[in-house]
């Protein structure tokens, strides 16, 4: 990995994070938006969670404000 890191750093930018960091991870702030609706779920089984987490995720899905906000809140940015 080293060499093609070398090999690339002309496009390449590469930062070290932790191996554990939640916090850096906007992944996490997606999750715990769908986990908003299935904190009261008494689900009669497997598949009406499995129909409440896509109906949630392709909510989240129309709405990029809440995806953009996720990454915001890790304090990541491209942005120079």
């Amino acid at each position: 990995m080293k060499e093609f890191i070398d090999a690339n750093a002309d496009w390449l930018t590469v930062f070290q994070l932790p191996a554990y960091a939640p916090d850096l991870n906007p992944t996490e702030g997606i999750w715990a938006l769908v986990k908003r609706d299935l904190g009261n779920l008494a689900a009669a089984d497997l598949g009406e969670i499995t129909r409440t987490v896509k109906r949630r995720l392709k909510g989240i899905q129309y709405r990029p404000a809440l995806v953009d906000g996720c990454l915001a809140a890790t304090g990541l940015s491209l942005d120079g």
